[in-house]
């Protein structure tokens, strides 16, 4: 299967002033040379038109660059057709490239033969994903750190530490009668350890980071909470009327907050109504509650607190809530001493407060762990359940090597301890993982 020619549209659906078509495989330069007007050479971005071999019709003009193996993505041969972003002729384009001897590229293809072909490791081809996908700088930088190899250059050198380790126990195992010099096993051990424990400490934070965190804007009626969503967006995306009940849908923005990415959720007010509209609106707010990871209650100071205020208050059960008094503008009239959440007092209509409230938010998605500018953190599920399966496994072989136990128990969990970590950068990989891990690319990636 990956000993043929692929092709897929690279660039996004939609209109735009370049659309590129990519190929990769052994005949990726023959299949463009039978469409191309002009000969192409390694590493030259050569102008010229693509041609219809069958009508001579030319179906647009192009740049069209060859690259050839080893020195690619792919570690294959690779054309680029840069033509325009149209529909029509982008697809035009791709008709033609498997009409003449290609087939379409599976979702993250290309990524994934850069892996198989040995450019790049499983850890490291997450990380383009999660370029494609950062929505602020913090994110950014912790991806493209990911893809230049930090987290597979701790991972090996953990691993080497861990082979070191085995390769002696082994040979006592294997060879009783020898002489094996001795050797420190309990002191790497817990090094290794200590070093998973780094990477795990910081992985929720890291996770935040890569994925953002959802955050339902709840409240009754006209406490402001579409007027906050326009605060924290900087700009007016929200209906702001005095009318109550406005907000009639859940309305979704992201936001970025000292680079962690929010994605806000504003809700309809929630009060008992026997409108449909209101009511379906309702119901999605409540969605909205059992869906998100961080809630900002909204609550009308100005005002006592209502019956409503307190059903929504029974609705957030063990969320992560930080609620903004909201109006602190007016005399306050509401008593939230209560309350078992952190308070903010906001001003929609003046904008104070805003500023603590953002901290505030960040402090909670974050768990308190606010990263340091240049601090690494681990930003996987999967890789942050694998560290954890690595340590646990190094934890009961320290645990064996104190206790003097035989060198076959250790071995185990040093050998599984490996092979956790070895799923992390590929060493240790089934083809359903990677299936799992390839089918969320776009499919030019």
């Amino acid at each position: 299967m990956y000993q043929d020619t692929i092709a897929a549209i690279s660039t996004p659906v939609g209109e735009g002033g370049i659309g590129i078509v990519r190929l990769s495989g052994e005949n990726a330069n023959n299949i463009a040379m039978q469409l191309f007007d002009k000969s192409l050479s390694d590493r030259r971005l050569v102008y010229g038109h693509v041609i219809d071999p069958e009508t001579a019709e030319t179906v647009d003009e192009a740049l069209v660059a060859y690259m050839a193996a080893p020195h690619t993505y792919t570690r294959e041969d690779i054309v680029e057709i840069n033509c325009h972003g149209g529909a029509a002729s982008l697809q035009r384009v791709l008709g033609l490239v498997l009409k003449y001897g290609a087939r379409s590229a599976e979702p993250g293809e290309f990524t994934l033969r850069a892996f198989l072909n040995g450019r790049i490791d499983l850890s490291q081809a997450e990380s383009v994903l999660d370029i494609v996908r950062a929505r602020t700088n913090a994110s950014l930088r912790l991806a493209v750190e990911g893809l230049g190899g930090r987290l597979s250059g701790e991972i090996s050198a953990m691993r080497n530490e861990l082979l070191s380790i085995l390769a002696y126990l082994t040979a006592r195992i294997d060879f009783p009668d020898d002489e094996v010099p001795e050797q420190d096993a309990l002191g790497p051990v817990q090094k290794v350890r200590e070093q998973l424990q780094k990477l795990i400490d910081g992985a929720d934070a890291g996770i935040v980071y890569r994925q953002g965190i959802r955050t339902a804007i709840v409240g009754r009626p006209n406490v402001g909470k579409s007027s906050l969503l326009n605060l924290l967006l900087r700009q007016s995306r929200a209906i702001v009327t005095p009318v109550p009940g406005t907000t009639r849908d859940t309305l979704e923005e992201v936001v970025n907050l000292n680079g962690v990415p929010f994605v806000l959720v504003d809700t309809a007010g929630i009060i008992e109504s026997r409108d449909v509209v209101e009511s379906l609106g309702v119901e999605r707010s409540r969605k909205a509650i059992e869906q998100a990871s961080l809630v900002l209650l909204v609550v009308d100071t100005s005002e006592p607190i209502t019956e409503a205020d307190q059903q929504i208050f029974a609705l957030l059960g063990e969320k992560i809530v930080v609620a903004a008094a909201n109006k602190s503008d007016l005399p306050t009239a509401a008593d939230l001493s209560e309350l078992p959440w952190p308070i903010i007092h906001t001003s929609a209509a003046t904008g104070d407060g805003l500023e603590s409230l953002e901290v505030k938010m960040v402090e909670l998605a974050l768990g308190g762990k606010v990263a340091a500018p240049d601090a690494f953190l681990v930003t996987n599920v999967r890789h942050k359940e694998a560290l954890q399966r690595a340590e646990e496994h190094l934890s009961e072989a320290q645990a064996s090597l104190e206790k003097n136990a035989p060198d076959d128990f250790i071995t185990i969990d040093l050998t599984a301890a490996l092979d956790a970590l070895g799923e992390i950068t590929g060493e240790k990989v089934t083809g359903d993982l990677l299936e799992t891990i390839f089918s969320r690319f776009c499919i030019g990636k």
